[in-house]
């Protein structure tokens, strides 16, 4: 078994195309059918069904997925370990969910692009609930997460600042004209919420669960711009961390229910695998984050 083909199974993994997948590996398409026949020959089993142009994987090449991923991660870990005393260089990839990306990481990231220039940064939306499977895959180097407490005895964690949550309505929500909002006053509203697996999602639906409050209805949004929109088109309450909706706040676009039922504020942290080994790009950027959001949060 040679480093190509697990390289050329990892992209035809991810691509599930063979034309794509020799463009990325800077060669022609026979030879990724060449490497790909010859890895499953070697291990018995085929890794790919070739229905037509339709590429997909087979259990066996859905089981051996990981395997691969490791084994690329270790070896690509182990040349960088071998630069460890230059400077630091090479890919970075971040998971993140959308509001932190989009409001809070882009000066830092502004930063860390002048200090670290030859760091390949990628980011990659993120949800908990896969939060385990990426990091050990490899697909991930680290995580920064909203989560309160760290799902995994497996993962590192670095605390990072509490984010304010809220619930937000238009102006002509009844609810925002409201001296204190109690969990049952959202029974038969219409909930604007993020995806399933949202860790701020998750803990007011376990409050209202807990008060046996069930809301009108609800609807889900894989954005949280979306989301926000259309809580300004009156369309319902939604639940958003501020830092989101702050500009809207200011126009007087949106307003914020008086809560008074459980804390929905949520803690951020970057999370990494315990096995993994913290190369220089991690550690620069871990403590280039942690101080700025630190300071961010003393100033709050």
């Amino acid at each position: 078994m040679e480093v190509r083909q697990l390289q050329i199974f990892r992209t035809l993994a991810e691509e599930l195309n063979f034309t794509r997948t020799a463009e990325k590996v800077h060669t022609v398409q026979s030879n990724v059918t060449a490497q790909i026949r010859a890895l499953e020959e070697e291990l018995g089993v085929p890794l790919f069904d070739r229905l037509g142009r339709r590429v997909t994987l087979t259990d066996a090449g859905r089981r051996f997925r990981p395997f691969a991923e490791k084994a690329l991660t270790a070896m690509e870990q182990g040349q960088r370990a071998i630069r460890a005393g230059a400077e630091p260089s090479g890919p970075l990839r971040i998971g993140s969910p959308e509001s932190l990306l989009t409001y809070r990481l882009p000066p830092i990231l502004h930063i860390f692009r002048q200090r670290f220039p030859h760091i390949e940064l990628s980011f990659r939306p993120h949800m908990p609930e896969g939060l385990i499977a990426e990091l050990e895959s490899g697909k991930l180097d680290m995580v920064i997460s909203m989560v309160d407490k760290v799902p995994n005895d497996a993962l590192v964690s670095v605390p990072l600042r509490i984010e304010e949550v809220l619930l937000l309505g238009h102006a002509s929500h009844p609810l925002t004209r409201k001296s204190e909002v109690h969990p049952s006053d959202l029974a038969g509203q219409t909930l604007l919420l993020t995806e399933q697996g949202c860790s701020y999602r998750a803990k007011l639906e376990r409050i209202l669960t807990l008060q046996n409050v069930r809301p009108g209805h609800i609807t889900e949004f894989s954005s949280v711009e979306a989301l926000k929109q259309c809580v300004t088109a009156a369309m319902g309450v939604g639940l958003l961390p501020r830092i989101v909706a702050e500009r809207e706040l200011r126009q007087r676009k949106l307003k914020v229910l008086r809560w008074v039922g459980p804390p929905l504020d949520i803690r951020t942290r970057i999370l990494w695998h315990k096995d993994k080994w913290v190369s220089p790009e991690m550690a620069a950027f871990r403590d280039l984050v942690q101080r700025a959001l630190a300071g961010a949060s003393r100033e709050a």
